[in-house]
């Protein structure tokens, strides 16, 4: 699973790059986790759902008081096809530091944190120290030294990893080496083949009876997989990621 947050004041640039790193990422079967805000994490809930993953939401309020409102068609969304979860329950009175508390659930669902954009005295910074206090992998997207969404990512990287390109980033996380044009391409099938393969499935029955393919669409679609260079056959029906 990976983190990615950011500002609310999200520029073009960084709704851009939200957008398809979580696109990028869910087309490998991999999940995203943000926390429903307005701006970078909007955009990387969206980005995950339109390539067909699965997406977490983390609130700073109850279940039952989506915050922001305008997000309330997204959480539907969401629902369909992921969860979305909170620690405060339905009744409890919300305040504002809740939203930085909630910060501590996201970094710690995920395996690595991607900061997209944020300010100097942003609160994506907590989210950032989260991260460090947890062991997880922190990256951010350097930008515009004069775009102010910009220097708080741009302070990161005395102690954070640079996020350049999707490719190295997988590969240094995951120790997947990817061929994005190849995973871009993927059917609906097989992006749930790798899905499940990535949350830890093995088994190739089991794989085509959780998706309800029969055997000879599962061989197809897997042997495509494999020459795409996406997995690798262990021997007796079982599968892993290259």
């Amino acid at each position: 699973m990976v983190a990615i947050v950011g500002s609310r004041r999200a520029t073009k640039y960084g709704e851009q790059i939200a957008y398809k790193l979580a696109y990028d990422l869910a087309k490998m079967g991999i999940i995203v986790v943000s926390g429903l805000a307005y701006g970078i994490d909007a955009c990387a809930h969206r980005g995950c759902l339109d390539a067909g993953g699965v997406t977490v939401a983390v609130l700073g309020t109850p279940i039952n008081q989506i915050y922001p409102r305008s997000n309330s068609s997204l959480a539907e969304r969401i629902l369909e096809k992921g969860a979305i979860i909170s620690e405060y329950p339905v009744g409890h009175e919300t305040r504002a530091y809740h939203f930085l508390e909630r910060n501590r659930i996201v970094t710690g669902l995920a395996k690595a944190v991607v900061v997209v954009e944020a300010s100097v005295r942003s609160g994506t910074m907590t989210t950032a120290s989260y991260a460090n206090e947890q062991g997880r992998e922190l990256y951010v997207v350097p930008g515009d030294i004069n775009r102010p969404m910009s220097r708080g990512c741009n302070n990161m990287l005395q102690y954070a990893h640079a996020y350049v390109d999707f490719d190295s980033f997988i590969r240094d996380v995951f120790g997947i080496k990817v061929q994005t044009c190849a995973i871009a391409k993927l059917s609906t099938e097989q992006s749930e083949m790798v899905r499940l393969i990535r949350e830890g499935s093995r088994d190739g029955e089991e794989i085509a009876r959780t998706l309800g393919m029969d055997t000879a669409s599962f061989n197809r679609n897997m042997t495509t997989l494999e020459l795409k260079g996406v997995v690798r056959a262990l021997g007796a029906n079982q599968w892993t990621f290259i």
